[in-house]
């Protein structure tokens, strides 16, 4: 499977942002988020959680994976989980912003989770903008100008190489906490990123 659609629940997306969606192979939404997927014209595959944001029956032809409130997971993690068990190429992550704080946050880092490592590319789009998860080498598209942000997840990431930022880094260590990736800036269309070990999260704000 190519890539697979995770909704969130969230802030509708700008249309900037909204235009980064791709073609997908199946969409999940977590809990929450088939509201964001109706709302933004995408049939839902499969439903994931414990349903308590859902307003009505489900649709007879959604799949389901009911679980209980009590749970030791958020819903998100359930419905990644559930997409990286089908082995798809690419998971994009769409909504997750615009409402509590620590959910925010707790969306970063499931996305970094090492759980997910034997998928390819991993990306969130939100109604913040937009981030990607880098582990090894990523090309990243954007504006000239624009503000790119590069945070190490769970770890030092290090041996990071850019190519196209204003201040480039070669076979630099970004620890968790440093602000050393914070608000670069795109100096050319494509940057190329590199990290030899660990994971980072590149982040376009706003956008």
């Amino acid at each position: 499977m190519d890539t697979i659609l995770v909704f969130a629940a969230g802030d509708p997306l700008p249309r900037q942002v909204a235009g980064d969606i791709p073609e997908a192979d199946l969409v999940i939404a977590a809990n929450g988020g088939h509201a964001l997927a109706r709302d933004m014209g995408w049939r839902v595959d499969l439903l994931v959680g414990d349903l308590d944001s859902w307003d009505s029956k489900p649709d007879d032809d959604i799949e389901v994976q009911s679980h209980p409130p009590e749970k030791d997971a958020t819903d998100l993690e359930l419905a990644m989980e559930a997409a990286a068990g089908r082995d798809p190429q690419r998971i994009v992550v769409i909504g997750g912003s615009g409402g509590r704080l620590d959910h925010e946050l707790a969306v970063a880092g499931v996305i970094c989770s090492t759980r997910w490592t034997d998928v390819d590319e991993i990306d969130w789009l939100s109604g913040r903008g937009r981030a990607h998860v880098v582990r090894g080498p990523r090309r990243l598209h954007g504006d000239v100008g624009a503000t790119l942000t590069l945070l190490a997840m769970g770890g030092p990431a290090t041996g990071v190489t850019t190519r196209g930022l204003h201040w480039n880094l070669r076979g630099s260590i970004l620890l968790p906490g440093s602000s050393l990736g914070v608000s670069n800036i795109m100096e050319s269309p494509v940057v190329d990123l590199t990290v030899e070990s660990g994971t980072l999260l590149a982040v376009f704000p706003g956008i």
